[in-house]
């Protein structure tokens, strides 16, 4: 009897390939049909057959697997009932017994398809086709609405992106120009950036007019409290002189009191005289008194006067200093909004460039295997079972990480245009 033996074409030999959990094979013999099976290998290797019962195979080749299922049912009859209800015993000879593979592990495809995810391997299946049964390749894996309108929205806002960022620079180079008490920003310190040379300049321009004008401002009210202070001294002074010859005149006034009130004890004055010389002594201490009062408010207004002329150049400080840290900030935030509106505007310019071509560039293709081998191929190369292929269209673009030198031979302008931005966007700004 001739052996009942098949195997579908695989992309390795049928002698190479060898069984896993997750297939399912067949199994039959000519002579007894009813004891044909279908078994799913189970995650520990192993199938139940009829008269076997459980039996391992994975890792086994199909021969092999035929070969231990002779030895374990050359031992074994097949009673089988006839209709008359006598059963009858079977031998089952070893070329009567066929397995196959019916289905195999599916594979999975996942990366920059419309559709990833788990795909039932056929023998004899490429990447090719298994990227189209997954929807083919999908260059707006973002979703995007139109690239080319995209690309200008996100053109639109790197740019406006960079003016801040320029802006803020100037901010900080004014800020320090004024904790250094200079009227100039330097300008050195500023970073490039790709803006027009006048505009950058334009901006410049203005915060050096605001430190000039925040200097003038300082200095007019350092120069006002400290001419304030003088003046109140020299006030103070004025009144200690004045203080001085009030004195003086109430201590005449008490002795021409003192005089005056012995003579009329004398009886040699009236009391009129004694009442004028007692009011000549009110009158005088009184302003004497007024005196004092004055240039004790004159004193105080002095010190209050010297306090704000020692607090300004702290004050100052503290308010450019907390200027300088907002400014920071917001330099930090612009910068990594800047290199989040880049990489999208890298992407966007990839996918119009593709879109203009008419066509994707040849992917990467990345096959891994349960062994943890992974393969670099081609789109014409055969799978096998439970392959998992990782697909990309293009390598990711990091803004600020610099391309292959293989991309940079074979660019084309879109891709040198792309480049350009890389190599524009901003670094992580320093602590000021």
């Amino acid at each position: 009897m001739a052996t009942i033996y098949s195997v579908s074409p695989l992309p390795a030999s049928a002698e190479e390939y060898r069984l896993a959990p997750g297939d399912t094979i067949e199994f039959s013999t000519v002579a007894t049909p009813d004891l044909k099976t279908r078994a799913t290998i189970r995650l520990d290797g192993a199938v139940t057959l009829p008269l076997i019962g459980d039996v391992n195979v994975a890792g086994l080749t199909l021969a092999k697997l035929r070969s231990k299922l002779q030895d374990l049912l050359t031992s074994k009859v097949y009673r089988r009932r006839s209709e008359d209800g006598r059963e009858i015993p079977i031998m089952i000879a070893p070329d009567e017994i066929a397995v196959t593979v019916v289905e195999y592990r599916p594979i999975y495809v996942n990366g920059d398809v419309s559709k990833p995810g788990e795909q039932q391997f056929r023998p004899g299946m490429t990447v090719r086709q298994a990227i189209a049964l997954a929807g083919g390749y999908d260059i707006m894996h973002f979703r995007m609405q139109n690239p080319f309108l995209e690309e200008a929205d996100f053109q639109a806002d790197y740019n406006a992106l960079w003016t801040e960022f320029a802006k803020e620079q100037a901010v900080i180079g004014r800020l320090h120009a004024e904790l250094d008490n200079s009227d100039t920003i330097d300008r050195k310190a500023l970073r490039e950036t790709p803006l027009p040379e006048a505009l950058t300049k334009r901006i410049v321009d203005i915060e050096q007019q605001e430190l000039v004008a925040r200097n003038a401002l300082y200095r007019k009210n350092r120069d006002y409290l400290q001419d304030a202070v003088k003046k109140e001294d020299a006030r103070i002074g004025v009144l200690a002189e004045q203080q001085k010859r009030e004195k003086e005149g109430v201590d005449a006034d008490v002795s021409e009191y003192n005089r005056v009130n012995g003579l009329f004890e004398k009886q040699t004055l009236p009391i009129t005289r004694l009442v004028d010389a007692r009011r000549t002594i009110l009158f005088s201490s009184t302003r004497y008194l007024q005196t004092i009062v004055e240039k004790s408010n004159a004193e105080r207004g002095r010190d209050e006067l010297q306090v704000k002329f020692d607090k300004l150049p702290d004050e100052r400080r503290k308010e450019v200093l907390a200027d300088l840290q907002d400014a920071n900030v917001k330099l930090a935030t612009t910068q990594a909004r800047l290199q989040a509106v880049g990489e999208k505007l890298i992407y966007t310019g990839l996918v119009r460039s593709q879109l203009v071509r008419g066509k994707s560039s040849e992917p990467d293709i990345v096959i891994h295997r349960s062994q943890g081998e992974a393969i670099t191929v081609s789109q014409d190369h055969e799978l096998m079972p439970g392959d998992v292929v990782d697909v990309a269209l293009q390598k990711r673009m990091v803004v600020g990480k610099d391309a292959s030198s293989d991309a940079e031979s074979s660019a084309t302008p879109d891709a040198q245009q792309d480049k350009k931005l890389e190599q524009a966007a901003p670094q992580a700004p320093k602590t000021q």
